[in-house]
C-alpha cells in the first residue's frame, strides 16, 4: 500500500501525518538534523580533553578535578533526562532542541571567562550540561519514530556525526589554540555550538493516522454486547414461535422477522455507549512519563548496562591525549591518535547499523558481542607502549565503542526491551540512571590516576565497568523471554476461566424459560 502524507498543504511547523510509519519522507531531515545535533553534542565533549593540560596549568589544578568539569556536565546531561521527556511530550521536541542550543551556548561562552574550576563547574558542567540533555534526547526519540525497518541503520549513520566531530575539532581546536589561545577557541566553540538551533526547528512531529481510526472504529461488537443481542433474540424467538423450533444461540439460525422492535431499542442504546467508551483508549499516550517501565525485569538489566558500561564511554577519550603524553608522544602526534579513535568509531557505528539492519537478527546478542569486545580493547590499552601501539588499540576502541554508543539507545526501542510505545519515557528513565556513572567515572579515573601517578589505572576502571555492563545485558533476553512466558500463561488461565462461563449463564437460562413456556401450552 502506497504511503502517502496528508493531501492538505501543511505549514512547516505542522505534524507530518502518515498511514504507517514512513521509514523516510521527512525522516532523512531530522537524520540530518541529528547528525549535526550529535557533531555538536557529543562530539564536543570527546573533544574536550584538548583544553586539559591547558587548564591544569591555568587554575594550577589536578587530574580529578579538572575531570569533574566533564562530570558534572554528563551527570546533569543524563540526571535531567526525565525532565528532558516531560518537556517533550508537554511543549513538542522542536522547542525542547531549540532551548537547549540557547543552554548549551550561553554555557561555552560564560566559561570562557572563568576565572576558577568552580566557574567551569556552573558554566559547562550545569548550564551547558542541561542544553545537551534537552537538545540529544529528544532528536534521538523522534527519529526513531520515523523509522521502522531502516531505524538501527539510520539512526547508526547519523549518530556518526560526533565521530567527525572529534576527527576535525580534536586537530582544530589543537591549532586554534597556538594561535588565540584555550580561551577564545572555547568561545568559538560556543558559538558553533549555537547552530543546535537551527536543527532543533527542523525536528517536525508525527502523527500516525492508521492507530486512531483502528481504536475509534472496532471491526466487531464488544463481547458483552453480543451477549445480550443474541440473549434477546433467542427469548423472543422461544416466546413468538411455536414448540419444535431448535433453540439456538446463533445470530444466523434466528429468524430476522421475530424480533421484538420494542426491545431491541434498548441494546441498541446500549451498544452506542460501549462504543463509545472504546473510542477512549489513545488518553494513556498522553502521560508526560511513563515509570511503569521499571516493572519490566528486562528493562531493569538494560538501565544497569547503561549504568556500568558509562564509566567506559568517556573517560578513555578524555585521557587518551594526557597517556600518549606520558609516553613521550608529541602533542601532535597525539591529537592523531584521537581522531584515528573517532574515524574508527565512525565504521563501527555504520557497521552496527547495517548488521543490526539485518533480518531474522536477534539484536540483543550482536550488542552483547560488541560489548565484551570492547572490554578487551579496554583492557589492552595499559600494555601500549609506543605510538603506533597506542594508535592501534585506539582504532581497535574506536571501532567496537561506535557499534555499542550508537546502537544502546536505539536498542529500546526493540521488543526484547520495551518497544516503540515506551520508547520515549524508557529513553529518560534509562539515560537518568546512568547519570551515576556519568558524575563517578571521570573523577574515579582521575583519582586512580593521582594515587598511582599512572594514567594506565584510568583504563583499568572503565574495563571493569563494561564487564559488569556486559553481565546484566546477557540477562536482558532471559528477563523478557521468561515475563512474556508467565504472561501468556496468565492469559490462558484467565481465558480458560473466564469464555465458558460466559455462554453457559445465558443459554441455561433460555433453556429454562422453554421449558416454563413449554409447561404453560400443555397446561393450556
Amino acid at each position: 500500500s502506497k504511503m502517502t502524507v496528508k493531501a492538505v498543504k501543511m505549514p512547516c511547523t505542522a505534524p507530518n501525518v502518515y498511514t504507517k510509519v514512513p521509514d523516510g519522507g521527512w525522516g532523512w531531515t531530522i537524520a540530518f538534523a541529528f547528525f549535526f545535533v550529535e557533531a555538536l553534542t557529543y562530539g564536543i565533549i570527546k573533544s574536550f580533553g584538548v583544553f586539559f593540560n591547558d587548564l591544569m596549568e591555568s587554575f594550577d589544578e589536578t587530574n580529578s578535578r579538572i575531570s569533574w568539569i566533564i562530570s558534572i556536565c554528563v551527570f546533569v546531561q543524563t540526571f535531567t533526562a526525565p525532565l528532558s521527556t516531560v518537556l517533550s511530550n508537554r511543549f513538542g521536541h522542536r522547542f525542547v532542541v531549540m532551548a537547549g542550543g540557547v543552554l548549551i551556548s550561553t554555557g561555552m561562552v560564560i566559561a570562557s571567562f572563568a576565572r576558577t574550576v568552580v566557574d567551569m563547574y556552573v558554566t559547562i558542567g550545569i548550564i551547558s550540561g542541561l542544553g545537551y540533555c534537552l537538545s540529544f534526547l529528544p532528536t534521538v526519540t523522534i527519529l526513531s519514530q520515523y523509522f521502522d525497518k531502516r531505524r538501527s541503520l539510520v539512526t547508526a549513520v547519523a549518530s556518526t556525526g560526533e565521530c567527525f566531530a572529534v576527527f576535525s575539532f580534536a586537530p582544530a581546536i589543537t591549532a586554534l589554540k597556538e594561535q588565540i589561545g584555550w580561551r577564545y577557541s572555547l568561545l568559538s566553540v560556543g558559538v558553533l555550538q549555537l547552530s543546535i538551533v537551527v536543527c532543533g526547528s527542523l525536528l517536525r512531529p508525527i502523527i500516525i493516522k492508521e492507530q486512531e481510526e483502528v481504536k475509534v472504529q472496532p471491526p466487531e461488537e464488544p463481547t458483552e454486547t453480543k451477549y445480550m443481542l443474541e440473549n434477546e433474540q433467542t427469548r423472543t424467538s422461544i416466546e413468538s414461535i411455536d414448540s419444535g423450533v431448535e433453540i439456538t444461540t446463533s445470530p444466523s439460525n434466528v429468524p430476522g422477522n421475530t424480533k421484538a422492535e420494542p426491545k431491541s431499542d434498548e441494546p441498541k442504546e446500549h451498544v452506542q455507549i460501549l462504543v463509545e467508551n472504546n473510542s477512549t483508549p489513545p488518553e494513556p499516550k498522553t502521560k508526560l512519563l511513563d515509570f511503569s517501565v521499571m516493572r519490566d525485569y528486562s528493562f531493569i538489566c538494560y538501565a544497569f548496562f547503561g549504568l556500568f558500561a558509562t564509566l567506559g564511554f568517556f573517560a578513555p577519550s578524555l585521557y587518551i591525549i594526557p597517556l600518549s603524553l606520558s609516553l613521550g608522544i608529541s602533542k601532535d602526534h597525539s591529537a592523531y591518535i584521537l581522531s584515528a579513535m573517532a574515524i574508527a568509531e565512525v565504521f563501527g557505528r555504520i557497521s552496527a547499523g547495517w548488521v543490526l539492519n539485518k533480518k531474522p537478527i536477534r539484536k540483543i546478542y550482536i550488542e552483547l558481542i560488541c560489548v565484551v569486545l570492547l572490554s578487551v580493547a579496554l583492557f589492552a590499552f595499559p600494555f601500549a607502549s609506543e605510538f603506533w601501539g597506542l594508535m592501534t588499540c585506539s582504532i581497535f576502541f574506536g571501532f567496537m565503542l561506535g557499534t555499542v554508543a550508537g546502537t544502546h539507545i536505539p536498542l529500546l526501542a526493540e521488543d526484547d526491551v520495551v518497544g516503540i510505545a515506551k520508547m520515549s519515557s524508557a529513553a529518560g528513565v534509562y539515560v537518568f540512571i546512568q547519570s551515576l556513572a556519568g558524575l563517578a567515572g571521570p573523577p574515579l579515573a582521575g583519582v586512580l590516576v593521582d594515587t598511582t601517578q599512572n594514567y594506565s589505572s584510568a583504563f583499568y576502571s572503565c574495563a571493569a565497568g563494561m564487564v559488569l555492563g556486559a553481565v546484566f545485558l546477557s540477562l536482558v533476553r532471559p528477563c523478557k523471554a521468561g515475563l512474556c512466558h508467565r504472561q501468556q500463561q496468565c492469559a490462558e488461565e484467565s481465558a480458560a476461566e473466564v469464555v465458558p462461563d460466559l455462554p453457559d449463564d445465558f443459554i441455561e437460562m433460555d433453556i429454562g424459560k422453554a421449558e416454563n413456556s413449554g409447561k404453560g401450552c400443555d397446561s393450556v
